[in-house]
């Protein structure tokens, strides 16, 4: 079987530039954040849910959903947001586990990229292992605002909303600071690749 690695942490911390790094050395990478934008993408399995528990108003007149205003819905209230994880997160869980099976035994180990791995502990019963980054929350908040457009105080929003860095290093077996430097990014990719490589080799 093969051996998972959840990987977690804030926006912004540079969990997917780590997921892809890990996946340039020939592991497969898996994302909660893609599965979930599959699902509420054109004819997404999530769309009749969301348009029934989260109303018509969100969608566009091509029956596709508006992200922007479903984002800015989410944010409106905790309640909505409650509404609309309790629609995509079993459905995110199940194509986690689906595509797992499917990889299981091809590879020594794997890589799942969970946002919300310490908010949500049912996505942990899909992993062995947790690792998370870390980042300075200027850096977070820099990378948001380049990647995605966010004004600073939606950023800090979000970052507030999610688990705060004590909770998620209570859940982490590794650690990986993502300061902006490449070069010791990198050597810690490469030092876990060599260390969940070798625990693969003693499970198995």
């Amino acid at each position: 079987m093969t051996f998972w690695v959840g990987l977690s942490g804030s926006i912004g911390s540079g969990k997917s530039t780590v997921a892809a790094c890990f996946a340039s050395l020939g592991v497969p990478t898996l994302s909660a954040d893609e599965i979930s934008h599959h699902l509420t993408a054109s004819g997404g399995e999530a769309l009749p849910q969301i348009r029934a528990n989260c109303g018509h108003d969100l969608f566009l007149a091509n029956g596709n959903v508006d992200r922007q205003r479903l984002r800015d819905w989410v944010f409106a209230s905790s309640n909505n947001r409650t509404i609309l994880e309790n629609i995509l997160h079993p459905l995110i869980w199940n194509k986690l586990y689906e595509i797992k099976k499917k990889i299981d035994n091809t590879a020594p180990y794997g890589i799942i990229e969970i946002p919300l791995l310490a908010e949500k502990p049912e996505f942990q019963q899909l992993v062995h292992r947790i690792l998370i980054i870390e980042a300075p929350l200027n850096h977070r908040i820099e990378r948001v605002q380049l990647r995605s457009g966010l004004n600073e105080n939606l950023t800090r929003t979000i970052i507030a909303q999610q688990a705060d860095d004590n909770k998620r290093k209570s859940i982490a077996d590794d650690i990986i600071i993502n300061d902006g430097n490449w070069q010791q990014l990198n050597h810690q990719v490469m030092h876990l690749h060599g260390i969940y490589k070798a625990l693969t080799s003693v499970k198995s």
